[in-house]
């Protein structure tokens, strides 16, 4: 489907007890992440996270999907990249595989070095760590799970 985005499977989507889990594959990158990032706010919305939360995690989500569609997946249109949502009081977890060979996250430079100010590469990874709780590239790097704490959960 050209300029769309499918679930993966049948997935339950949103409860009553403020709960959303859903997967998506993604076929058309700039299409594709806009629907995603709809759908995500509008669970996030019905889950009760509020404005500032909402943006953290759909501009980390944003970052990811870029990276995965450019770097991961290499710009290739017939690679597609794959994102579970899970949303809960306590938090949100994105998981995001592309269909990439992995990378080694050590090996990309700081972006706030002198020697890389002028280079771009980088800084998703760095807007990802400063919004989400926790960010990590699982083996063999190709798939991504961040996490965004609600601050707000009761304990």
């Amino acid at each position: 489907m050209k300029g769309s985005h499918s679930m993966a499977h049948p997935a339950p989507g949103q409860s009553h007890d403020g709960r959303f889990e859903r997967s998506w594959v993604l076929l058309e990158q700039r299409d594709s992440i806009e629907g995603l990032q709809s759908d995500v706010n509008d669970a996030l919305t019905g889950c009760g996270y509020g404005e500032a939360a909402s943006f953290a995690i759909r501009l980390a989500l944003e970052e990811a999907l870029v990276n995965g569609f450019r770097h991961g997946n290499k710009g290739n249109p017939s690679k597609h990249v794959t994102v579970e949502c899970k949303i809960d009081p306590k938090g949100v977890e994105l998981v995001v595989i592309d269909e990439g060979e992995g990378f080694d996250p050590g090996s990309v430079p700081d972006p706030t070095a002198d020697e890389n100010i002028d280079i771009p590469s980088g800084r998703g990874i760095m807007l990802m760590r400063a919004y989400m709780s926790s960010v990590e590239y699982l083996h063999p790097g190709n798939r991504l799970r961040i996490f965004y704490s609600n601050p707000n959960a009761a304990s």
